[in-house]
């Protein structure tokens, strides 16, 4: 017997982030004095330019010497164990803020990036993008390369005083590129 299913989101609808899943350290990958410790931040948008308040983001990078952790504890921060890994939420301007190091590439021939996913309100599945940290391995990286030369600008972080600025545009004109993985 054949039993017809309906389709259903692939995550509730919220807004319910705020008490729900960020944790204490959540946004900090390394205590904000550590040396090398940057500021990864932006802010998100929507379609219109407005900033989305209610929208949580989660990172993972690789180490400042390009190395993905191994490590456990990503929802228990010990404050020396670096896991490449956090979660935290826009504020009520739409502004995130992480504090991290700037990672390294994993492979010579890929530009270093942070991966982001974002979760939000209105969203039925999580996106997925990358902001690529600035310089000259950006010229060869494959997937870069592969995004159409007029939008490869919505992937790539730019330097400021406090680390990398990554700002977020859900839809509209110079919407983020973002990313579709098989089997997600």
């Amino acid at each position: 017997m054949s039993t017809l299913l309906t389709p259903t989101p692939g995550q509730p609808i919220g807004p319910f982030y705020g008490y729900a899943l960020p944790f204490d350290g959540g946004d900090e990958l390394v205590p904000p004095r550590s040396p090398g410790a940057i500021r990864f931040h932006g802010t998100v948008t929507d379609g219109d330019g407005t900033p989305v308040p209610d929208v949580m983001l989660e990172i993972w990078q690789a180490d400042a010497d390009g190395t993905i952790s191994r490590e456990p504890g990503s929802l228990k921060r010990d404050g020396w164990t670096f896991t490449g890994w956090g979660r935290g939420p826009t504020d009520d301007a739409g502004d995130f803020s992480f504090t991290t190091v700037e990672p390294g590439p994993v492979r010579p021939d890929h530009a270093a990036f942070i991966m982001v996913t974002v979760f939000g309100r209105g969203l039925l599945n999580r996106l997925f993008t990358r902001a690529y940290v600035p310089g000259p391995a950006l010229e060869t990286d494959r997937l870069l390369q592969s995004v159409p030369a007029d939008r490869r600008h919505t992937l790539i972080a730019e330097r400021d005083e406090q680390g990398l600025r990554f700002d977020i545009r859900l839809q509209g004109d110079d919407e983020t590129v973002f990313l579709a993985y098989p089997g997600v």
